[in-house]
């Protein structure tokens, strides 16, 4: 706490003195100066406000003799007021400095003088002359008796100009100049958030001159991508694409900030990433492809970081059932996609594209086994090499993960002998990284746990024992690796679900596999995508579904529980 306090008063003088000469000279470097400790400035007023929030009035004068300078100062600058919060932050400080029943004359005065600003401030919502004074006159406009209308009218003339100047191209007298371009970008840094100054930004965003160089500051990017993430302003798709076009960095922390929000709650279900995804504007924004390999890369970066986390798995794949449904929604595309996968097999990519809803389902089989040959024969027989290898191929592969859900279902409903494409490529999608003998080991553990199953699937008598027993690992061979035991319990939670006896002994079953906080939230991330994919392929499987939810909520209650 002592180590706080020293802290706080040093920043307590830095910002004395920062006021002291911003208020002595109003040129523009002092104007640009303020623009950029705009951020640091508001944090500074919170922390002040936390502080003399504890204290009462005289109090806070004996301990800061110095606050009415301070706070005058701050008052009467019309950038700090414009700033985001600033203004209401300042409000609570000077609250704090009221006295609700002043004693004396000298507390009469405090009171008196603190209203006095306070009015001020509140005033500035009017945005008066003195508080628009720079801004006005930075932008070339002469001094004008100001009302509520001439700010709009301003920003309403500047955007046509810059959309005029786009259209006439080079040397034309209407032509805007390049400085008088960048300096409104600068002017806008602290205006960003202010309704009225939102179409100026989007129409610098969009603004595509003939510059070699970007014209616009690079901290007015930093501050618009920073509204846009906190939700202070709105902006059409099209102005966020110029701005993650133009600002990489902002791409950048746009994309963390989602990691951030899907990592943040110790649960997320896939419905949930989906409305965070689509509140993002990336999956539209990387319809553009130099912001899809970008993002993608993220992902990729992020599932190696993770192991392949399955919470980083699904919110790819939804990322990218996001990102293709935007892409439909165009009438005409303007890429290939070649041009998103650049490393990919364009007729892997083809056939991986294909909706499953479009196909009817008694002919899934067929694209399955055609992308199982593509994969094997890349991966296996290296015959194309330029397509990477088998952690590329998977990593293209689980971005269409549906597939892979759907070879689980086909291979426990389908009655006759399970496809080696079919075993191979659910191998693949959960061990990617196994060599050819290792894979076919698998292969055959979920080939015989499967033959099981077919004789459990119409039991009339299905017990708990007996579907255990069934999964059972065999005495005389090595234990499973756990991704091939993730897989096994995949294909007894798709046989619970589709069994005719299956409901009657499933949460029984459930409770058996999933006895840790661990297995409970594997289990819950199956359900909660087996739901989801079925609501996309608008399967009518009434029974299942129902099942399928009244499990997903028990496993839900149950880890709350724990």
């Amino acid at each position: 706490m002592a180590q706080d306090s020293v802290s706080f008063s040093s920043d307590y003088q830095f910002w004395l003195q920062k006021l002291s000469v911003w208020d002595q000279a109003s040129t523009l470097e002092t104007q640009q100066d303020t623009c950029l400790h705009l951020p640091r400035f508001q944090e500074f007023l919170r922390q002040m406000y936390e502080v003399l929030k504890e204290m009462d009035s005289n109090t806070i004068i004996e301990r800061f003799p110095t606050i009415g300078q301070l706070l005058a100062r701050t008052c009467w600058n019309p950038f700090i007021l414009a700033f985001d919060e600033s203004q209401k932050i300042l409000t609570w400080c000077l609250c704090c400095l009221i006295n609700k029943e002043p004693q004396n004359s000298e507390e009469s005065k405090l009171n008196s003088w603190t209203r006095g600003l306070l009015s001020h401030i509140l005033s500035a919502f009017r945005f008066d002359t003195k508080e628009v004074g720079l801004f006005t006159q930075g932008l070339g406009y002469a001094p004008a008796d100001y009302c509520p209308g001439l700010l709009k009218n301003m920003v309403l003339s500047l955007v046509s100009e810059l959309r005029e100047n786009h259209l006439n191209g080079f040397n034309t007298p209407r032509r805007m100049v390049p400085e008088k371009i960048r300096f409104l970008s600068r002017v806008c840094i602290p205006l960003v958030t202010l309704p009225d100054i939102e179409p100026l930004v989007e129409a610098l965003l969009t603004y595509h001159g003939h510059e070699p160089q970007e014209v616009l500051w690079p901290e007015f990017f930093d501050a618009v991508n920073e509204a846009f993430l906190l939700k202070k302003i709105s902006l059409p798709t099209s102005a966020v694409v110029c701005l993650w076009l133009r600002h990489l960095p902002g791409l950048e922390k746009a994309t963390l900030h989602l990691f951030d929000k899907l990592i943040s709650s110790e649960r997320n279900f896939l419905r949930r990433i989906e409305c965070f995804l689509k509140d993002s504007l990336l999956p539209e924004a990387a319809c553009h492809p130099a912001i899809f390999r970008i993002v993608d890369e993220m992902f990729r970066c992020a599932l190696l970081e993770t192991d392949g986390a399955p919470e980083v798995l699904a919110a790819i794949q939804v990322f990218t059932r996001c990102f293709v449904e935007a892409l439909e929604k165009k009438k005409q595309l303007k890429f290939t996609f070649k041009t998103y996968f650049p490393y990919a097999s364009p007729s892997l990519i083809m056939v991986l594209l294909q909706h499953p809803k479009e196909i009817p389902q008694e002919l899934w089989h067929q694209p399955l086994k055609h992308i199982s040959e593509m994969l094997r024969e890349i991966v296996e027989d290296q015959t194309h090499g330029s397509y990477g290898g088998p952690f590329e191929c998977w990593f293209l592969f689980i971005h269409f993960g549906g597939w892979a859900d759907i070879v689980a279902e086909q291979l426990v409903m389908s009655e006759a002998e399970p496809p080696e494409a079919l075993l191979w490529l659910l191998a693949f999608s959960y061990s990617p990284r196994d060599g050819s003998l290792q894979r076919a080991q698998t292969m055959i553990e979920v080939k015989a746990v499967l033959g099981h199953l077919k004789k459990l699937f119409r039991s009339p008598t299905l017990s708990a024992k007996d579907l255990q027993a069934a999964a059972a690992e065999s005495r005389d061979r090595d234990p499973r690796p756990p991704l091939c035991q993730q897989l096994i319990r995949r294909l007894i939670l798709n046989f619970l679900l589709w069994a005719p006896g299956g409901h009657v002994i499933a949460r029984e079953v459930i409770t058996l596999m999933a006895p840790t906080d661990e297995l409970t939230h594997e289990m819950t991330g199956l359900l909660d995508q087996t739901l989801y994919r079925w609501d996309h392929l608008c399967m009518e499987a009434p029974r299942s579904r129902k099942l399928a939810r009244e499990l997903l909520a028990e496993l839900c209650s149950a880890g709350t529980a724990r």
